[in-house]
């Protein structure tokens, strides 16, 4: 005998969800699902956003490097291609790094971090490391042999995107309203994206000294730490003895040479430099051309470290370069501004050697007795100050 069905033979509607219904399972899978999806993708839309040289550049500190990335070839890339490791682990606890240093303090000055060097693994996803010789077909680089001796590509090409702004201070907070991308262009010539020869003489020198200076990152960064000093008697002496290797006179515990000759294929001396009594008879050259002699030998292209410049001066500096007026004086203060000219003339000319040329030496032309010696030392600025540290005064103390 059939039970009766109090609701008169009608199933019961469930106020809740009915699991048990297939239909709604699937309703149910469906909108978890499109859920899914739409919270997916909204959050890999705010990653990829976070990953635009545009993000980067929403934040104020970072106009300087987001201007010259935008000057440069490699604004064909995104900022966390090179700056960040490629997985997206370290690339999602280096965005709450920055979003948390934002939160709580103001941002320092863009500087580049031991922690965050540009290794090569990264430059190599993109670059080979077989060039030979670069594509002007001068400089011979065996790109391949510096990579297996583990030196970094940074150590040499620093400033291939940035400038190498840090290390001539340029990004400073104080700066940042000056960064625009017309002064950009200005700012960030191709000799601060180009690597420095300085840089190739400096590492050499170490390395003839036994020194692997590309094992301490710190060294391949643009920010020198500590910042080294340009006009350090020290450095000036050991720039003098890198020049003497250059031009073939000091050849003494030289494991990697650093003639000219060695790396540039292209390099073409002036005729007059081959003459057999060139190196004791240029001085009448130079006084008529020393602007051009300046263009090769001139102590920026010797030294690794940029120096400090001010961000203003190269913006809104529109002073004409003072002409050259050939004459004796005005030579002899600038060949004394350079450690090139100094490194042969702070040593003495062979007929200094003669016994005989000290009683003798008031018959000697006295203007030729300036390229090398000052009158009074105290008399002269130190920048264009003789490379002899023996001045007439120091014998002749009634000498006005």
């Amino acid at each position: 005998m059939k039970s009766k069905d109090p609701d008169g033979g009608r199933r019961k509607k469930s106020k809740g969800f009915d699991f048990n219904n297939p239909l709604n399972r699937w309703k149910l899978l469906i909108f978890v699902l499109l859920g899914c999806i739409i919270l997916f993708s909204g959050g890999y839309g705010v990653y990829s956003f976070t990953n635009t040289p545009a993000f980067c550049a929403s934040c104020h500190e970072m106009a300087p490097e987001y201007l010259t990335f935008k000057q440069t070839p490699h604004n064909q890339i995104s900022c966390i291609q090179c700056h960040t490791n490629h997985s997206v682990k370290e690339s999602v606890k280096s965005k709450l790094r920055e979003w948390y240093t934002h939160k709580t303090s103001v941002p320092e000055q863009i500087t580049q971090s031991k922690r965050e060097a540009i290794s090569s693994k990264t430059c190599l996803h993109c670059h080979s490391k077989n060039r030979l010789v670069t594509a002007d077909g001068d400089l011979k680089v065996n790109h391949s042999g510096h990579i297996n001796q583990g030196i970094p590509c940074i150590t040499c090409h620093a400033g291939v995107t940035h400038g190498k702004i840090a290390s001539r201070s340029l990004n400073k907070k104080n700066y940042l309203d000056y960064w625009n991308e017309s002064n950009a262009k200005k700012l960030i010539a191709e000799k601060y994206r180009k690597p420095n020869m300085g840089t190739c003489i400096d590492c050499h020198d170490k390395v003839n000294k036994g020194l692997k200076p590309w094992e301490d990152i710190s060294y391949s960064l643009t920010e020198p730490n500590p910042p080294i000093l340009l006009n350090n008697e020290e450095n000036n002496q050991n720039t003098q003895q890198i020049i003497l290797q250059a031009i073939g006179k000091q050849k003494k515990n030289v494991k990697l040479s650093m003639e000219c000759g060695t790396c540039h294929k292209k390099i073409k001396f002036p005729a007059t430099h081959k003459t057999f009594d060139w190196e004791y008879n240029h001085g009448s050259t130079a006084v008529k051309i020393m602007p051009k002699c300046l263009g090769c030998h001139q102590d920026t292209k010797w030294i690794r470290e940029m120096p400090k410049e001010n961000i203003s001066h190269l913006i809104f500096d529109k002073s004409e370069k003072e002409k050259y007026i050939p004459s004796l004086a005005s030579a002899i203060n600038e060949s004394r501004k350079n450690q090139f000219c100094k490194t042969c003339h702070a040593n003495k000319p062979p007929n200094h050697l003669d016994s005989s040329w000290l009683p003798g030496h008031a018959m000697a032309e006295e203007s030729a007795c300036y390229v090398c010696h000052d009158e009074k030392t105290e008399n002269v600025p130190a920048k264009i100050r003789a490379p002899a540290k023996v001045s007439c005064y120091d014998c002749h103390k009634f000498f006005q």
